[in-house]
């Protein structure tokens, strides 16, 4: 009964989602409802299946068996309701910052109705390119950039469509600590501006547990009824779906958060629930405190 309240409720809805390549079964049993406006991080053991999941849910994928539904509606290949950042950035390094960033809206309706409202997009990507700090770079290209400016721009050429829901495939991942500490509260600002639903995968929990208002722990270390199963033969499930606005209450730009016991405390907890091969929950018992947690075994 749950199952169905949120799927009609919510803006993205998984059901038993099972992803196998040949024997290798890489996902099982992911079941996963994300509220409009909802900022998801996601975290696991490198090889779990995160970004195999972030694949299905953009429609790069089908899944070998479950459904993935978009606003109540069955959601299959890629369509612009999904944007996606990636850590490589996808930028065509002939087109300067403005011509990138407006390039998504050229290929989605055409240059007729690029030209009727060209004037409106220009001021919206400027807004934007001021919000950032990038207003003076609207003519450089890519390779004149730094790697935070580039994944700015990045963020700026998904966003400018107004995809219903935008996936972040560790887009951090290759920055410095003090650019990445920086991307993070640019993120943050967006977020809270657009009201956009964000999906965020990344290997530092320190930055999961700092931008997300839910945490998802997708893991392959867990125990169920199979005892002649190695563990490892298993697919990957969600282990923990933790709402960090429960723990995080501070104010979005406060970054001495990070030295709070509170965080350290919840880091070490999630470290422990779905990165110890030593700590295998069994799968009813799952930390799955989220509100909108479900399960269909």
């Amino acid at each position: 009964m749950k199952e169905k309240s949120l799927q009609k409720k919510n803006i993205l809805h998984l059901s038993s989602i099972r992803k196998v390549y040949g024997e290798n079964v890489v996902l099982e049993d992911i079941d996963l409802s994300v509220a409009a406006n909802e900022f998801c991080t996601m975290v696991g053991p490198s090889g779990h299946g995160k970004s195999t999941l972030l694949r299905l849910i953009i429609g790069q994928e089908l899944p070998t068996a479950g459904e993935i539904f978009v606003e109540q509606r069955k959601a299959m290949f890629a369509n612009p309701d999904r944007g996606v950042v990636y850590q490589q950035y996808s930028l065509f390094p002939h087109l300067t910052v403005l011509d990138n960033i407006v390039l998504g809206i050229k290929l989605r309706y055409g240059f007729s109705y690029w030209r009727s409202r060209k004037q409106e997009y220009l001021k919206k990507v400027r807004y934007y390119l001021k919000k950032v700090h990038l207003e003076k770079h609207e003519r450089k290209f890519p390779h004149e950039l730094s790697g935070g400016m580039r994944q700015r721009v990045a963020i700026l050429q998904a966003l400018i469509i107004s995809p219903k829901i935008l996936l972040m495939d560790e887009p951090f991942g290759a920055l410095d600590p003090g650019t990445r500490e920086d991307m993070q509260l640019y993120l943050l600002e967006l977020w809270k501006e657009t009201k956009m639903t964000i999906i965020f995968i990344t290997h530092d929990l320190e930055e999961a547990v700092f931008l997300g208002t839910r945490l998802l722990t997708v893991s392959q270390f867990y125990s169920d009824d199979r005892k002649d199963l190695d563990p490892l033969k298993k697919g990957s499930r969600i282990v923990t779906d933790l709402d960090l606005t429960k723990y995080m209450k501070q104010d979005i730009s406060a970054t001495d958060v990070k030295y709070s016991k509170v965080f350290r405390e919840l880091i070490k907890q999630i470290r422990l629930e779905g990165f110890s091969p030593d700590y295998l929950q069994h799968v009813k018992k799952f930390n799955l405190e989220h509100k909108d947690s479900f399960q269909t075994l």
